[in-house]
């Protein structure tokens, strides 16, 4: 059976500049059936769902539900259910975990501030506090948006949980169906894409380390697009793999072609040349799509280290 995922993996599609983007990721626990957009077909109050939507827009806030691999009955929903925030900017990168029981608090909370990294309204709407726990394997495993990411993605995050790797939920939309299996990992924010069971384990045991695993890593959810690819490049080319080093401080240009700046912790920089591409051959983008498109890819043309010259006192 042909699958958007199927075709990808064929085609070798790279993964490189596909993450979603988002500075600052807002989970809600719900479990239960989750419908296309489970914001609001899902067994949270559809109306509680719009207004988060509605809460969050332009914020850089992105708001998923998450709820325990498993079985997914229709069954009642516990009393307190777990909500994490994590900001994934280099410097400020911060997860912090609470519980509710109305998860209508959650709209007391101040998105604008949570996407600027602030997480004091987090805290002291919700009792959050910092996470301690080990890293959170979010795989994306809704199939009323894509049939690859239920047959791909839910048995990959049984088979973590079954293994007793902590931080596992699978996790209601992170884009890029045709990457199935996706997962993303926090507090750092990378995702990744064809995942499986030993490749994810490296990279949560990266994370805990501090260090980011680039092999099959789709970016940093902090970045736009080419900034994504652009910092997969610089730590490919340089073999930095220390997480929070490196930060995109400048992205010129527009489509099909950007010069990212790339900037290290210890001054150093990086001039990336990016380009867009086209996937070929045209496919559909998810198994739902019933035309073909070309998906846009991210090409990186040239990597250059800027020397830093210092002027000679006049």
């Amino acid at each position: 059976m042909s699958t958007c995922s199927s075709v990808s993996r064929d085609s070798d599609e790279p993964v490189s500049g596909t993450a979603a983007t988002a500075r600052t990721w807002l989970l809600l626990e719900q479990p239960g059936p989750w419908g296309a957009k489970a914001l609001t077909s899902s067994h949270l109050d559809p109306a509680l769902g719009r207004a988060l939507e509605a809460a969050a827009k332009n914020t850089g806030v992105r708001i998923v539900l998450i709820r325990r691999p498993g079985r997914h009955a229709d069954r009642r929903m516990p009393t307190t259910r777990r909500v994490y925030a994590a900001h994934t900017v280099p410097g400020n990168v911060w997860l912090h975990g609470a519980t509710t029981s109305d998860p209508e608090q959650l709209l007391d909370l101040d998105f604008a501030a949570l996407g600027r990294g602030d997480h004091s309204t987090f805290d002291a709407v919700l009792g959050g506090r910092p996470h301690d726990g080990d890293p959170l394997a979010l795989v994306c495993t809704n199939g009323k948006r894509d049939r690859c990411c239920a047959l791909l993605g839910r048995p990959l995050a049984a088979e973590l949980a079954a293994s007793g790797v902590e931080g596992v939920w699978e996790v209601t939309h992170l884009g890029g169906h045709r990457f199935s299996p996706t997962a993303l990992v926090l507090p750092y924010g990378y995702a990744y894409g064809r995942a499986e069971a030993h490749t994810l384990k490296e990279v949560l045991q990266g994370a805990r380390e501090g260090r980011i695993v680039v092999e099959g890593c789709r970016g940093s959810s902090a970045w736009e697009r080419p900034g994504q690819a652009a910092e997969l490049a610089v730590r490919t080319t340089t073999g930095e793999y220390a997480a929070e080093t490196l930060s995109v401080v400048r992205t010129a240009g527009a489509a099909p072609r950007w010069e990212v700046t790339v900037a290290h912790a210890d001054g150093r920089r990086w001039r990336v040349e990016v380009a867009q591409g086209a996937a070929l051959p045209p496919r559909p983008e998810s198994c739902g799509a019933a035309v073909l498109g070309s998906p846009a890819r991210m090409d990186v043309m040239a990597v250059h280290e800027v020397r830093m010259t210092t002027a000679l006192a006049g």
